[in-house]
């Protein structure tokens, strides 16, 4: 008898680790796929932008001449910097160099990622649910002697 618990339980802890693994792996494949989604629209962003930005370049040049005014070229350099930041994302290496930057946040920094008064436990969602509750039922104790001409109609949690 009890080595048919043990193999059952051997079983079950198997079956247990390979639907852990089969999360962890779609859990992955959705990241990359998210990650696949956003540098796609970052490029096809890029395209718009990088049209707008040269025909703004060519429009403010050609002004900028005729006025003989060299203030008219000034919106260039934001649009350029906002240019050269989607061009790095879409097709430069600023995903690697965020990644490594996260990598060393983990690796040095890892009390930046601590939440305020620490991980959140059960006994903090019980606690939490008890006032809720607690609170609830005190509003409503309040509103029903208001109401007692009208037949206070309050459910009990």
């Amino acid at each position: 008898m009890g080595f048919a618990m043990n193999d059952s339980l051997k079983a079950q802890q198997e079956f247990m680790r390979l639907q852990l693994e089969r999360q962890l792996v779609l859990q992955n494949l959705m990241r990359e796929r998210q990650t696949a989604m956003q540098i796609a629209w970052t490029r096809e962003f890029l395209k718009y932008f990088g049209t707008f930005f040269g025909l703004a370049t060519v429009v403010l040049t050609t002004g900028a001449v005729k006025r003989k005014n060299p203030a008219v070229l000034l919106p260039i350099l934001p649009l350029s910097f906002v240019f050269c930041y989607q061009y790095d994302m879409g097709y430069g290496t600023l995903l690697q160099r965020i990644k490594g930057e996260a990598e060393n946040i983990l690796d040095t920094q890892s009390t930046l990622l601590e939440l305020p008064k620490g991980p959140l436990t059960f006994e903090d969602l019980e606690k939490f649910f008890t006032e809720y509750k607690t609170t609830t039922l005190v509003r409503k104790s309040l509103l029903c002697p208001i109401q007692q001409t009208h037949r206070c109609a309050a459910p009990n949690l």
